[in-house]
């Protein structure tokens, strides 16, 4: 057991990551430039409205242009396009980001793929994605992206090291082991269908859990001494979920007691005591999505006017 496993606090770097991004910004505008960010947001689902909302406070707090869309939830994908192609001809425009979930009746990946790369603020384009793969600069996907300034600014070694992905969305999973093996990691991508698990993770020096289930890997999964990146944001609403993963704690309890729910990495917490650092859920990974969106979307609006 390691009593003193370092917490890496994503919300001081997520601080840290916008106070640089609101200095790129004043110096944009001082050039008559203000960042612009457009965001898609179809029907209304409650989820995704305070995520958007977020965004927009960001893009206010740091001086940039920002600007809500939200067609009907009976949107078609022609609908989708026409809008994305004008949002793609407006120069003001430096980013554009199409909040998913979409309606079924919305081609997904025609859309994301008609987004203009240069404006592909999420990191999706697959030219973004093959800039990714072949170690171009790019605009990368927030999340992995955020993992890496995690890793880079609490000085954890990544090069050499045994890095195992345990997820393989295109959001995540993919983009943060492609991450890893351009800082040269040795990495290992298992998934759902991976035969043995624990024999891949239990060898892993720095493990990155985007699988999407509650407390899935366990501490006897976990290397002592290992980093533990957890992506996971899990809602458990039944009582006995909070006392299994976190037995003894008043928090918690207090805060199930108040809310009806509290939140879960992909991570059992109790493999934490294990690590030699790990990110906490909240307060970690998730804390620098929107950072890394704002960073995307000034480097995008730098890269636009070749500055």
């Amino acid at each position: 057991m390691n009593e003193t496993a370092r917490v890496l606090n994503g919300i001081e770097i997520a601080s840290a990551i916008k106070a640089e991004v609101g200095e790129q910004v004043r110096d944009l505008r001082m050039a008559g430039i203000t960042p612009g960010l457009a965001v898609v947001l179809v029907g209304h689902v409650a989820a995704s409205e305070i995520y958007v909302r977020s965004k927009v406070k960001a893009c206010a707090e740091l001086g940039m242009h920002s600007e809500m869309h939200t067609p009907p939830e009976t949107v078609t994908t022609e609908e989708m396009l026409e809008l994305i192609s004008t949002l793609n001809q407006r120069d003001e425009i430096d980013g554009i980001l199409v909040q998913l979930p979409l309606p079924k009746q919305v081609d997904t990946r025609r859309l994301l793929e008609a987004v203009s790369p240069d404006k592909d603020v999420d990191g999706f384009h697959p030219i973004n994605a093959g800039r990714l793969q072949s170690g171009q600069p790019a605009l990368e996907p927030c999340t992995p992206a955020g993992i890496m300034e995690i890793l880079r600014r609490s000085s954890i070694p990544v090069a050499g090291k045994h890095a195992v992905v345990v997820g393989r969305s295109d959001i995540v999973g993919k983009p943060i082991a492609m991450m890893l093996l351009n800082a040269s990691a040795t990495v290992t991508v298992c998934h759902s269908k991976t035969v043995d698990l624990p024999h891949y993770t239990r060898d892993a020096d720095l493990l990155v859990a985007a699988i999407g289930r509650p407390g899935f890997v366990t501490p006897e999964m976990v290397k002592p001494g290992a980093t533990l990146i957890d992506v996971g944001i899990n809602r458990l609403t039944e009582k006995a979920d909070v006392d299994r993963f976190f037995p003894g704690d008043a928090t918690r309890a207090k805060q199930f007691a108040d809310r009806g729910s509290t939140l879960v990495g992909d991570i059992d917490p109790g493999a934490f005591a294990r690590s030699g650092a790990y990110t906490p859920v909240p307060g970690g990974v998730g804390a620098l999505t929107i950072a890394m969106l704002m960073h995307n979307t000034a480097k995008a609006a730098r890269a636009r006017r070749g500055r």
